[in-house]
């Protein structure tokens, strides 16, 4: 189990590097999924995760409560209702289409309901 944790970590990793990269991919939920994943599996690079610059702060601010930032969030709402309409264009069946719809909803529910939008958060 290790082993897939560790592997699913750096996977996680590269996706949050690339949503650095990329204007319209969100890093933060990739960084904290890859930090939960090493702290599983490879504390060593956990420490090195939380070590970066751009990326500690946000994994120690959730970490403690404080969310993720608002900016995020709306990213993450913009993206993912995007997905939600090519997706339910996309499928042909309409319970397919349905699905997809209550996921993004739960999704985006969670995001804005679940999680805080600590002010300590850098934007």
């Amino acid at each position: 189990m290790r082993l897939t944790f560790l592997g699913l970590g750096l996977l996680f990793t590269g996706l949050g590097f690339l949503g650095a990269l990329l204007p319209i991919l969100p890093s933060t939920p990739f960084f904290l999924v890859a930090a939960y994943l090493f702290s599983r599996s490879h504390p060593r690079l956990e420490a090195w995760l939380l070590s970066l610059p751009q990326v500690g702060p946000l994994v120690k601010n959730y970490r403690q409560g404080l969310g993720i930032p608002k900016r995020t969030k709306i990213l993450a709402t913009v993206l993912a209702l995007g997905a939600a309409s090519i997706s339910t264009y996309g499928l042909p069946h309409p319970a397919g289409q349905v699905a997809v719809v209550l996921l993004i909803a739960y999704g985006i529910y969670y995001i804005w309901k679940r999680v805080p939008s600590g002010s300590a958060c850098p934007p």
